[in-house]
């Protein structure tokens, strides 16, 4: 019978602890094969070298953990219990003395819940190893990153074509979430970018319900659909009924860079000299002044996860990464232009899981 958990203690064994433990998050969904939100309410799942894993389960999930064919000890408790005598239980039962956590997702109250029902307990963080598990894609990983992103592209085609002067960043970002569950999302990344004008140059912008897009404006859309638990990121930049000079030069000069990441991009690069090839581009324009991010992250479960493709990241990447290609300039107070595509690195060299198109696109055009 297949141990579900083998890779997990396989982890533990190479990170010189007794166990591993998990909470709710992409981690946790790979796992137990469903995903779920632990909220105010601690949600662990500890899987040791040897011996049956454990959970610690609030009881309002009682009927959701049944479908996940968990085999070994769960402790559930009760809100109006309070969650201490669970943990306090299963410390009687574990007998552990080591243990690695996600350093980036277990909060501090899981921790002190832990720490106080095993006070000799050392905890240390397995981060890295742990969502390491998650950075080669396997076929079927790669099938739903494609699903996602067909929606994606389907749904910007759509939104696109309704483009016009005079619409809020918001009614564009109605249509655009619309259009994704339309076509099959099964829920959103993340919250969607959709930014026109200046507010295009702040990388993480809201849409704004105030502003009318104009003619000439740079419209950014960064966004992606949810299928199969796996997240697609993509973003392109528009202009709306015709473009600046300014404007061409700008979005030329991302788009260089950008191709240059897919030419060094193969198995046994690493992450420095993928953000190098990018950035170098970038600085060896006019517009160096509005470099503001790195290259971009790996993508899967989670729409930020390792690796992160930075100078100075020194990881080497494998066949079955997936990150993204998301080169930017932004002049605040003017306009900003990225293009991200979704890159798996391949034996061969990569492939581009986006497809669509990246040539200067003028849209709402009266």
């Amino acid at each position: 019978m297949t141990d579900r958990f083998a890779d997990l203690r396989q982890t533990a064994v190479d990170l010189k602890v007794d166990a591993v433990a998990l909470v709710p998050g992409p981690n946790f969904t790979r796992a137990l094969g469903q995903s779920f939100a632990s909220h105010e309410r601690p949600f662990v799942l500890i899987v040791p070298v040897t011996g049956d894993p454990a959970a610690v389960v609030p009881n309002l999930e009682l009927g959701s953990w049944e479908q996940v064919n968990f085999d070994g000890p769960v402790y559930y408790w009760r809100d109006q219990d309070g969650y201490q005598p669970a943990f306090d239980t299963l410390a009687h039962d574990l007998h552990i003395h080591t243990l690695a956590v996600e350093g980036q997702v277990m909060r501090v109250f899981v921790h002190h819940a832990l720490q106080k029902a095993m006070p000799q307990l050392e905890i240390i963080d397995g981060e890295k190893a742990i969502s390491g598990l998650r950075m080669i894609k396997t076929d079927a990983d790669i099938a739903a990153l494609e699903a996602a992103i067909a929606i994606s592209e389907r749904a910007l085609a759509h939104t696109l074509n309704q483009v016009r002067t005079g619409m809020t960043e918001t009614e564009v970002e109605a249509i655009l979430v619309g259009r994704l569950f339309a076509e099959g999302a099964e829920g959103l990344a993340f919250e969607p970018i959709v930014a026109a004008g200046e507010n295009s140059a702040r990388p993480h912008a809201h849409a704004r319900a105030d502003y009318q897009i104009q003619a000439g404006d740079a419209l950014l859309l960064d966004f992606g659909a949810r299928k199969h638990g796996f997240a697609a990121d993509i973003t392109r930049t528009v202009f709306v009924d015709h473009v600046s000079d300014e404007g061409r030069a700008v979005y030329e000069t991302v788009l260089a860079a950008n191709l240059a990441g897919f030419v060094v991009t193969k198995a046994g690069v690493t992450a420095h000299d993928i953000d190098d090839a990018v950035i170098s581009t970038l600085e060896a324009s006019p517009y160096a002044n509005r470099i503001r991010t790195k290259t971009g992250h790996g993508l899967g479960r989670d729409v930020h996860e390792a690796p992160y493709i930075m100078r100075g990241n020194h990881e080497v990447l494998k066949a079955g990464v997936v990150y993204t290609n998301e080169p930017g300039l932004y002049e605040i107070g003017n306009f900003g232009v990225r293009i991200e595509d979704d890159v798996l690195i391949t034996t061969e060299g990569c492939r581009s899981l986006t497809t669509f198109p990246k040539d200067l696109m003028i849209v709402g055009k009266t």
